[in-house]
């Protein structure tokens, strides 16, 4: 038995509750979803990679864009709902996450609507900023 062994046969570890408050919330179990034993979110993000695959297999045509379009969007919203869940349930913080939301949502109908291009930075900061601040005010009054 060398010196080594000797330090680590003496030490006492912390108890458990020494440890922060941010370590005890991740110990919790995950909020589940409604739909908890079927893999919805998995299968929602697998076909989602493929249809992004087969998607840039076939990108010069007018379908493979679509395809590209189309797994973004369910590989997206298998992590967006993990990470409502998470934020909601009180489990971990995804604010800045969720505050891309709206201000990617802001920043698609001022372009659509024609405003002038300086205007879209600025009011996707400005939503992006606000939802921020919103969500994670929220996140730490649970």
């Amino acid at each position: 038995m060398g010196r080594r062994s000797r330090k680590r046969a003496g030490a006492v570890p912390a108890p458990p509750a020494a440890r922060p408050a941010a370590r005890r919330r991740h110990e919790r179990e995950r909020p589940r979803a409604p739909w908890h034993p079927f893999p919805l979110v998995e299968l929602s993000v697998l076909v989602g990679l493929v249809l992004l695959v087969w998607g840039l297999i076939r990108r010069d045509d007018e379908s493979g864009r679509v395809l590209l379009v189309t797994g973004m969007a369910l590989a997206s919203l298998g992590g967006l709902d993990t990470a409502l869940r998470e934020h909601f349930g009180g489990y971990a913080s995804h604010a800045l996450l969720l505050a891309a939301l709206p201000a990617v949502l802001a920043t698609g109908l001022l372009y659509f609507a024609g405003a002038p291009w300086i205007a879209l930075p600025l009011a996707g900061a400005a939503v992006l900023g606000a939802a921020f601040v919103a969500l994670r005010r929220r996140f730490r009054d649970d």
